[in-house]
C-alpha cells in the first residue's frame, strides 16, 4: 500500500533580531540564509502565513523594481508586519499601486526636489546650531535622543510642512504604533485617525490663512479639485510621521556607529563629495528599516531560481541585503570611503523608493560633521551592551543614548 507523502516541514519563523553583542549588524539567521538559500520560505504571524524571504542584493533589487509585486496589504497573502492589517479606503500612498500611487506621489514630488532641499540647508544648519548650543550647556550624561536626535528632524519637518512645533509630542506619540511591531492593527487604526483629524484641522487653518509651506500647498490642491481633503490629510500625516521617525533614529545610530569607529570620523570633514559618500556608507551599514520591505505577487514571477506564485508574499530585509558580500567588499566593516556605497537599498528601489530621501541626506550631511566639530570629545556614557535598542520596531534605533563630552 502506498504511503502518503510526508507533510512539508513548516517554514522557519522570520527572525530579524540583531545580535546583542553586535547590535549594529544584521541577524545571524538572515546572514546564514543569504549565504545558503537567498530566496526561501519563512513564516510570519506565529506561523499563520508563509512568505518568501529575499536576502541577496541582486534579487532584492529585482523584487523592489518589479511591477508584478504590490505594496497593497488588501491582498490576502500580503506579509504585513502584524496580523489584521488591511488598507482602508484611504491611507498612506505608498500602500497603493499605480495609477493611484503615481498620481498621489506626483502631488508631493516637487516638494522634495534636490534643489528645494538644498535651499532648506541653511534652516537645517540653524536648527542644528541652536540644539547643539542648548546641548553643550548641559552637564552630562545627557540623553542624545531626547535633546538632539529626535527634536532636530521634528523641527525640520514641522517647518517644512507648516506644523506648529508645539504639537510635536502629539504627532511623535501617535507615530509610535506605526513602527511598533507589538502594536495591534486596532491601535494603528486609532493612531491614524487621530493624526488624520489633526491634519484636517491644520488644512482648514492653512486654507484660511495660507503660508509658504507644504500643508498650505496641499490645501491649494484641494481648492483646485486636484485631491480631496482626506487625501491631503493622508499625505500630510505620512510626511509628519516619516519625516522625523527614520531620520531621528538614523542620526542616533550614526553617532553610535562613529563613536564605535572613531578612526572614521575625520572622513566627515573632507570635500562635499567625500561627506556625501560617508553618509551613503552609514545608510548602507545601518539600514534602519528593521522589519524589511514587504510585497505580494499579483502574478507569477521568477526571482533567482524560485517561482513565486500570484498571491504569495515577499519580504526584503535590508539589514542583510545591504551587507551582501557579492556587491560590497568586507560588508561588515564601516568604510566611509567605500566606492560603491551609494548602491545600497536603504531608501528602497523602484517606484516606491523613499520620496523624502533628499531631505534625509541633507540633514545627515549637515548634522553629523557639526556634532563632531562642536563636540570632539563626545563619547557614550554607558557601555554599548547596556544601551537598549529598538528590537521590536519597524525602524531600528535606540530608546535612549546617554552621552557625555
Amino acid at each position: 500500500m502506498t504511503q502518503p507523502a510526508p507533510a512539508p516541514a513548516p517554514a522557519p519563523a522570520f527572525v530579524y533580531d540583531r545580535p546583542k553583542d553586535a547590535p549594529l549588524g544584521p541577524s545571524p539567521l538572515l546572514v546564514a540564509l543569504r549565504d545558503e538559500k537567498p530566496v526561501t520560505r519563512v513564516s510570519v504571524w506565529n506561523g499563520k502565513l508563509e512568505s518568501w524571504l529575499v536576502t541577496r542584493w541582486e534579487e532584492a533589487r529585482e523584487v523592489l523594481g518589479s511591477p508584478s509585486l504590490s505594496t497593497n496589504p488588501n491582498h490576502a497573502g500580503f506579509p504585513a508586519v502584524r496580523e489584521g492589517v488591511r488598507q482602508r479606503e484611504r491611507g498612506f500612498f505608498q500602500m497603493y499601486d499605480p495609477p493611484v500611487h503615481t498620481a498621489m506621489r506626483r502631488t508631493l514630488t516637487r516638494e522634495f526636489m534636490v534643489k528645494k532641499m538644498d535651499a532648506l540647508r541653511p534652516a537645517v544648519a540653524r536648527i542644528t546650531t541652536d540644539l547643539l548650543d542648548d546641548l553643550t550647556k548641559k552637564s552630562g550624561p545627557v540623553d542624545y535622543v531626547e535633546h538632539f536626535a529626535l527634536p532636530l528632524p521634528s523641527l525640520v519637518i514641522c517647518a517644512l510642512l507648516g506644523v506648529p512645533y508645539e504639537h510635536h509630542e502629539f504627532f511623535q506619540e501617535n507615530s509610535k504604533p506605526f513602527v511598533d511591531l507589538t502594536a495591534t492593527a486596532e491601535q494603528v487604526t486609532e493612531a491614524y485617525a487621530r493624526l488624520s483629524a489633526f491634519l484636517k484641522e491644520l488644512l482648514a487653518a492653512k486654507r484660511a490663512n495660507p503660508g509658504d509651506d507644504v500643508v498650505t500647498r496641499l490645501g491649494e490642491q484641494v481648492d483646485a479639485g486636484d485631491i480631496t481633503e482626506q487625501e491631503a490629510a493622508d499625505l500630510g500625516a505620512l510626511l509628519l510621521f516619516a519625516g522625523h521617525e527614520t531620520t531621528a533614529n538614523m542620526i542616533a545610530l550614526s553617532t553610535v556607529t562613529l563613536l564605535e569607529n572613531p578612526e572614521q570620523i575625520p572622513r566627515l570633514f573632507g570635500t562635499p563629495e567625500e561627506l556625501a559618500n560617508a553618509v551613503e556608507e552609514l545608510l548602507r551599514y545601518i539600514s534602519v528599516l528593521h522589519g524589511g520591505l514587504r510585497r505580494v505577487a499579483t502574478e507569477d514571477l521568477t526571482i533567482g531560481d524560485v517561482t513565486i506564485r500570484a498571491g504569495e508574499g515577499v519580504i526584503v530585509p535590508l539589514s542583510v541585503v545591504n551587507r551582501d558580500p557579492a556587491l560590497f567588499t568586507d560588508p561588515d566593516q564601516l568604510a566611509l570611503d567605500r566606492s560603491n556605497a551609494r548602491q545600497h537599498l536603504a531608501f528602497g528601489y523602484g517606484i516606491h523608493q523613499c520620496l523624502g530621501q533628499p531631505l534625509a541626506r541633507a540633514e545627515l550631511q549637515i548634522v553629523l560633521p557639526e556634532v563632531f566639530r562642536r563636540m570632539p570629545e563626545l563619547k557614550l556614557a554607558a557601555p554599548l551592551d547596556e544601551i537598549t535598542f529598538k528590537a521590536s520596531s519597524m525602524v531600528y534605533g535606540v530608546q535612549e543614548l546617554p552621552v557625555t563630552w
